[in-house]
């Protein structure tokens, strides 16, 4: 087969390696991490752009290297050739390998912020993509400082602490080690982290399988969505994740 796939850059590295053990033809374009912070109706737009960008005449399938991302990717709609997407809410699904896995971890350690290779070294963003994200029209990635100048001291605790602090609900780095890159250099500033804001550190091995199934073709229903030609993804709120459903004119 020949196949198309879409991805977030956050798996460049993941994805790079999974494809290059792949049986078939799969050709990449990674888009930024940036599309995630500029809300789901423009994420859709972009990646909507993409999937039609794609010759239907060379590709049997267009994966996308996403989850739901806060439903992100509702409402894609496959044009002439099926689409494939991992039922996952999110990316840390296909690092763990497992929705169940990433479930079961994650009841364990509430407040957890996870950390990959991808996420470390492309997951600020300082383009076109941050001028426009959620954070930067709200306000929201507005330092102590500034808030202050604006608002004054006691105004400035209360806006930076409700609003500006991201990380006041975690108390816990954990690095998953994808053993495709140099993971010792970043689990060692991840760890340095940890330590400088008081939070746990553990690692835990991350598990390729899923990623490598996506561009094998091995698609089995509980894992991946093939979604038709004429249907587009839609959210759900149950074990599924996403559906399929035929598009109305």
């Amino acid at each position: 087969m020949r196949l198309k796939l879409i991805s977030c850059e956050i798996f460049y590295r993941e994805m790079c390696a999974a494809v290059a053990r792949s049986p078939h033809t799969v050709d990449i374009e990674f888009h930024p991490k940036g599309l995630h912070d500029i809300g789901s109706t423009l994420m859709l737009e972009r990646l909507q752009a993409a999937v039609d960008g794609v010759d239907a005449s060379r590709y049997e399938a267009i994966l996308l290297g996403y989850g739901l991302c806060n439903n992100g990717i509702s409402g894609l709609l496959a044009r002439k050739i099926p689409l494939v997407v991992p039922r996952a809410h999110d990316c840390i699904t296909l690092f763990l390998g497992s929705h169940e896995r990433y479930v079961d971890y994650f009841n364990d350690h509430p407040g957890v912020y996870f950390e990959t290779t991808g996420w470390y070294e492309r997951g600020v963003e300082t383009g076109e993509l941050s001028q426009i994200s959620i954070h930067r029209q709200t306000g929201m990635d507005s330092t102590y400082e500034e808030l202050a100048a604006k608002y004054g001291e006691d105004n400035a605790k209360y806006l930076y602490s409700e609003l500006c602090d991201m990380t006041k609900n975690y108390t816990q780095f954990t690095f998953i080690e994808m053993g495709v890159g140099p993971d010792e250099s970043f689990e060692r500033q991840v760890r340095q982290k940890a330590e400088e804001r008081g939070w746990k550190f553990e690692k835990v091995k991350g598990d390729m399988s899923m990623i490598q199934r996506l561009v094998e073709g091995i698609w089995d229903d509980k894992e991946f969505l093939v979604v038709p030609p004429g249907s587009q993804i839609v959210a759900k709120y149950d074990e599924g994740i996403v559906s399929a459903e035929i598009s109305q004119p």
